[in-house]
């Protein structure tokens, strides 16, 4: 691998703790008890970091998300990991019901509100609900929408790197909460094919994985989701114009759940 493609993401993890770090210090100041609470300092800095990047990684798959969101995306819509609630801006309210971002940040909850508010899904209309679960947490998710089986459309826009138990909770969201004839639509970095990728991958991911707040950079999501055992069709595509060797090595992908 070139020397950039190796070490570039040190740039972004400079750019990181030059955000956050401060704001975070400060937030443990005022709350000292934070210090026993690791996890949500963890959440602290990355809301930080995310008023950084999240403007400019949903610039960068921008492409990708026309292509792939508003074309397949209908009926309940579950975002997983929404983040600032991007996908919003992909989605057809003609075909949409409802927007559900599944986001357990609290402090990324006021940037959804204003994001899905652009394009018309609002708490107050009933087209968008905000639920503070993580992706494992099933049974709450499906209370908060009166049932199994309640989601139409299942969304993962670089997300699923940072679920935890990610096979399981994969098969469980696919399972029990997307609907028999669904559509499950995802764009992740992942494990890279080559071997001297994959190698550096492993490499960075305990860094990464610190950083930013439990993302991964070296799982093979594209892979676990072709095995579970519920589809009708599916096909996976790469990137246009990403190169090989790239520790962010991305797979975009489509799939129908059978309809039993």
């Amino acid at each position: 691998m070139k020397f950039f493609a190796t070490f570039g993401l040190l740039e972004d993890i400079r750019a990181a703790i030059q955000t956050a770090f401060v704001p975070t210090l400060v937030a443990i100041l005022r709350d000292p008890i934070l210090v026993f609470r690791p996890h949500e300092v963890s959440r602290i800095f990355m809301a930080y970091v995310w008023r950084l990047f999240g403007d400019g990684v949903d610039g960068n798959a921008r492409p990708v998300k026309e292509e792939l969101l508003p074309a397949n995306c209908y009926g309940v819509v579950l975002d997983i990991g929404a983040g600032h609630g991007h996908t919003a801006l992909y989605l057809d309210h003609t075909k949409v019901t409802k927007y559900v971002a599944l986001e357990p940040n609290v402090l990324m909850h006021p940037e959804i509100r204003i994001t899905a508010a652009k394009k018309g899904f609002t708490e107050e209309a009933g087209t968008l609900l905000i639920l503070p679960y993580g992706a494992e947490q099933i049974s709450l998710i499906a209370s908060a929408l009166g049932g199994a089986h309640a989601v139409d459309t299942l969304v993962s826009i670089l997300s699923l790197c940072s679920i935890p138990d990610p096979e399981q909770t994969l098969r469980r969201l696919v399972n029990d909460a997307l609907k028999p004839g669904g559509t499950l639509l995802f764009y992740e970095h992942v494990l890279s094919p080559r071997e001297d990728v994959a190698r550096w991958q492993r490499f960075w991911a305990p860094v990464w994985v610190y950083i930013m707040d439990g993302c991964r950079i070296d799982r093979p999501t594209h892979v676990w989701i072709e095995k579970i055992d519920a589809w009708a069709e599916g096909s996976v595509w790469g990137k246009e114009g990403e190169p090989e060797e790239h520790l962010f090595w991305h797979r975009v992908g489509r799939y129908v759940k059978k309809d039993d």
